[in-house]
């Protein structure tokens, strides 16, 4: 041991317990996040750890390269500049690279406790929207934080930069009249995820066409149509424009049918038709289903069918329903209930003789 111990010089055992110490150091860290892992309170989503340890690793490994005495020993002293130019540029590029792992982990922790699947579904859309333009946010935050911070680590660009400062005031001024659109696209970007006038899954009828919102970004929206087309509409619609938002505090809505009949047919039958096919489907949340009489025309009456359902498409399949059985229950029950068109024919010679006689 006593041997060793001459061997060994100050700065070796210096290096060895720095090693020593980063060693600990990524030990307690991964033990910690591996307990926090299978705690069923704090759950990490699965490969959480393997994802973070390797930034930690570089994290470590830039710490490491930055000690003088490590350079002493390979005998690269006259080096010292690039060894701390290089640690620091890959401190930046590995807590970097660990920040926007974090965030990903935080936003699945935090979507995994509510289920967009489910029929009443409002708050996790609410959540799923403002985490996925707030990640957006972060990403481009951390991102350009951390690019001009690698940036200013260089002498020449910092001198650039502070000149640059001190003549941007007539540059902001143009910059910002030419980037007004742009900065507007971002800045409408964030009033949805703050305002939410859309979520997404939301059922909105933008520009005359039915669809879900499939996806929410900082600059546009994506709107899946019902027939499988994509509408790309800029974020500042939402905020400038009227649309209609069919989900915006829950998902029921309610669906019309409207009839065109004689004056003649039954109305009480019409009633108990409808119960009838009502209660036979599972489309129908029971919750509304009447008939009314909205409007008489010379040639038809109109009624008005009114049926609840738990969300858009399901109302959608619930009226055409409604209105297949009903136009097969008026053929067969009351074909002479059918709406039509009267015509009166007249033979004018007879009315002329008729005319004769009585004058």
């Amino acid at each position: 041991m006593q041997q060793l111990m001459k061997i060994l010089t100050q700065d070796h055992l210096y290096i060895l317990v720095t090693i020593l110490l980063l060693f600990i150091s990524y030990g307690l860290v991964s033990f910690f996040l591996r307990k926090i892992g299978r705690n069923p309170k704090y759950l990490l989503p699965k490969g959480s750890f393997k994802k973070l340890s390797w930034p930690l690793i570089i994290i470590l490994l830039s710490i490491f390269i930055r000690i003088e005495s490590f350079r002493d020993l390979l005998g690269l002293s006259e080096f010292a500049f690039w060894f701390k130019k290089g640690s620091t540029l890959l401190f930046i590029f590995s807590f970097t690279w660990f920040l926007l792992v974090l965030l990903g982990i935080v936003k699945k922790i935090v979507t995994s406790m509510y289920n967009i699947d489910e029929a009443d579904n409002l708050k996790a859309r609410q959540v799923y929207t403002q985490f996925n333009i707030l990640e957006r946010i972060g990403i481009f935050v951390i991102v350009i934080l951390a690019l001009g911070a690698a940036l200013m680590t260089f002498e020449s660009i910092r001198e650039i930069g502070v000149s640059v400062f001190a003549s941007a005031g007539v540059a902001g001024i143009i910059i910002g009249f030419s980037a007004q659109k742009f900065i507007g696209t971002i800045i409408a970007g964030i009033q949805i995820a703050i305002a939410q006038p859309i979520k997404l899954d939301d059922v909105v009828i933008v520009e005359g066409e039915w669809g879900r919102i499939e996806e929410i970004t900082l600059t546009y929206v994506v709107v899946k149509i019902w027939d499988k087309r994509r509408l790309i509409v800029p974020t500042p619609y939402f905020i400038d424009q009227p649309f209609q938002n069919w989900t915006k505090t829950n998902s029921d809505i309610l669906g019309t049918v409207f009839l065109y009949t004689d004056y003649d047919i039954p109305f009480e039958a019409l009633r108990a038709e409808l119960d009838r096919i009502l209660n036979n489907t599972d489309l129908w949340d029971g919750e509304l289903g009447i008939i009314q009489v909205t409007d008489t025309k010379p040639a038809h009456v109109e009624s008005r069918i009114l049926v609840s359902a738990k969300d858009a498409s399901t109302a959608w399949d619930l009226r055409v329903h409604i209105r297949e059985k009903m136009v097969v229950f008026i053929q067969n029950t009351y074909p002479q209930s059918i709406a039509r068109t009267r015509v009166r024919l007249e033979d004018s010679s007879l009315e002329k003789q008729k005319g004769d006689r009585n004058s």
